[in-house]
């Protein structure tokens, strides 16, 4: 690599000029600026001491020597204590076909003895279906997934299915009052659509129901609301499922089923995966038994009225409650008691949670009390922490049935894909199969890349149209220019796509390109180190403008010299290659034609 010579040969010159010894790390290169002529910078401050010499004479005497002792180095500059380097042409063309013959570029792979990563994501709900906010985690869960994975982590992905609670049993206790034996099949809907319907219709009944205790009783709402009978009798059937009802039981998991072949489409459409999948209906008694037993060991204590909670007072934090008054347990008991069959079934060295920033507070405290009861991962826990999306019309409400369903949101963007492919002729000339497949992989593709190319930590408003856009920053631009190329390659199939150093020579915007290709690696490790995928996104993007740049100004398959049209082949190969790679990390699609 071009960038690690160079360090080499720095720290050289720093030992033969001053008699100092550096390290690589005190070594600074940056990419330069696009309005000084060079290709990487070198800070020369941290050298001063050894110089014992101003910045400016300290950089052109350490640009003097890397110009008579390293091959590579052409030409440099000094703009005061910044020494500008022009690397050789020739060190580019053998630095691409380096990335040439490494097919997996920037990828690592894990082997048996790499730290083992677990990533928990989705995490919904049995009682409605997944909608954008469930999108947005998915996407983010799965390209956290494929980046750590590449930066060379042994990875499982998992899910927690919040499958029980009151809000599993107002749909329950709806679909009973209300449903008629209403069933998937009779209705013709997708199972979490239908028991979606039926939380719905719970909330609407118990608002009314309010409404007329309110006007009956005069009372004001809250009063109104402890009394309700439709409240009661979903307290009530929560209080039977606890205790193993049959009956509520057996209606508990045939709604159930129907949700969950709901979900297994909505994720196959999506393209993302479980390697495990956990349900707090069998983690919520392991986390009572561990919460039972730090209270014997004295980590928490039982008021008054027999809950149970943990002083957190010491840790600057509040009291928190793990065990209702009534014995049922709460989110937090159910996360400790996932922790634990998780920890029972791999040997997790890091736990990655994506959850969106409301439960900021709550990973804190998980922390901690894994902590105490021993996990040793728990101190270290990553609560992968995502804002909220919101459409341009604003917030969403699932009680309320104005939530942005994630399967008619992925039909529309396919749908919308389809007629903007059509209106601009890219579909002309393939199979009704094909096109279909090219409008799902492009409307898709489009709705990950808005979502993923924001940066994770910022609240985010997606809107459709602007996403399935064929210029600027979105993913359509970017599986255009992918397809493109393609094209380029497929008609040049009869050309070697090989390197001829010995008659070749090559400008600015390709050494500028296969420096792009070469950043790949540190981008990847950098999404890894900072979990943050939109580093990815938004890298490809640039290469791809970097790439039509380089299109735009010079021809390809109408290049009059052999030598040089096989390296401009190849340099496009390569960039299909990293965006390929790249779009792969984020679990986007490329498509060969468009």
């Amino acid at each position: 690599m071009i960038e690690e010579k160079l360090v080499k040969s720095i720290v050289e010159a720093i030992q033969a000029l001053y008699g100092a010894t550096v390290g690589p790390a005190q070594v600074q290169l940056q990419k330069t600026k696009k309005e000084f002529e060079g290709h990487l910078t070198l800070v020369v401050f941290p050298f001063l001491r050894a110089s014992r010499k101003g910045p400016e004479q300290t950089a052109q005497e350490i640009g003097e020597y890397l110009a008579a002792h390293e091959p590579m180095v052409q030409a440099f500059n000094v703009i005061k204590g910044f020494l500008n380097i022009t690397i050789a042409a020739s060190a580019w063309v053998e630095l691409l076909g380096t990335i040439d013959s490494d097919a997996k570029y920037g990828l690592q792979t894990p082997t048996d003895e790499s730290p083992l990563v677990m990533i928990e994501y989705s995490s919904p709900n049995t009682n409605k279906p997944l909608h954008l906010g469930h999108v947005r985690n998915n996407l983010l869960g799965y390209a956290l997934a494929n980046i750590m994975e590449a930066n060379g982590n042994r990875v499982v992905k998992t899910n927690i299915v919040n499958d029980r609670g009151i809000h599993i049993c107002k749909s329950m206790l709806a679909w009973q009052k209300y449903g008629e034996g209403e069933t998937p099949e009779t209705s013709g809907k997708k199972g979490d659509h239908l028991i979606g319907d039926y939380y719905v219709a719970f909330d609407k009944h118990y608002k009314a129901e309010v409404a007329e205790i309110m006007k009956r009783e005069g009372c004001t709402k809250e009063e109104a609301e402890a009394k309700s009978p439709l409240m009661a009798e979903a307290r009530e059937m929560l209080v039977k499922w606890e205790a193993g009802d049959t009956a509520v039981r057996g209606l508990w998991q045939m709604m159930n089923e129907w949700v969950y072949a709901g979900f297994d489409e909505t994720y196959k459409m999506m393209g993302v995966d479980f390697d495990k999948i956990y349900y707090e209906s069998q983690t919520y008694l392991e986390g009572k038994e561990k919460v039972m037993e730090g209270l014997e060991k004295g980590f928490f204590f039982r008021k008054e009225d027999g809950s149970v909670w943990a002083d957190l007072t010491g840790e600057g934090l509040d009291h928190k409650l793990l065990l209702r008054s009534d014995g049922t347990s709460v989110y937090m008991t159910q996360d400790i008691g996932t922790a634990k069959l998780r920890f029972q079934d791999y040997p997790i060295n890091k736990m990655i949670y994506v959850v969106g920033n409301e439960q900021n507070y709550h990973f804190q405290v998980l922390s901690i009390l894994l902590d105490k009861l021993g996990f040793d991962w728990g101190k270290d826990l990553v609560h992968f922490s995502y804002g909220m999306v919101e459409l341009p019309e604003g917030k969403m409400k699932s009680r309320e049935g104005t939530v942005v369903d994630a399967d008619d949101l992925m039909a529309e963007m396919i749908a919308t894909a389809r007629d903007t492919s059509k209106e601009l002729g890219k579909l002309d000339g393939l199979t009704a199969e094909k096109a279909e497949d090219i409008a799902r992989i492009v409307g898709l593709g489009a709705l990950k890349y808005f979502i993923l190319k924001v940066d994770a930590r910022k609240n985010m408003t997606f809107n459709p149209k602007e996403s399935i856009d064929f210029n600027g920053n979105t993913g359509p631009f970017i599986q255009y220019t992918y397809a493109r190329i393609q094209s380029i390659l497929r008609k040049a199939a009869d050309a070697q796509l090989t390197i001829d150093n010995a008659q070749l020579t090559i400008n600015e915007k390709e050494m500028a390109l296969i420096q792009k290709l070469a950043e790949f690696p540190a981008v990847v490790k950098e999404a890894g180190v900072s979990y943050t995928p939109s580093v990815i996104a938004n890298y490809v993007y640039d290469l791809v403008k970097e790439f039509n740049q380089f299109y735009h100004d010079y021809s390809i398959l109408r290049e009059e010299n052999e030598a040089v049209k096989r390296f401009r082949l190849v340099l496009s190969a390569n960039v299909a290659k990293i965006i390929r790679l790249g779009m792969g990390l984020l679990g986007i699609e490329v498509p060969d034609r468009m």
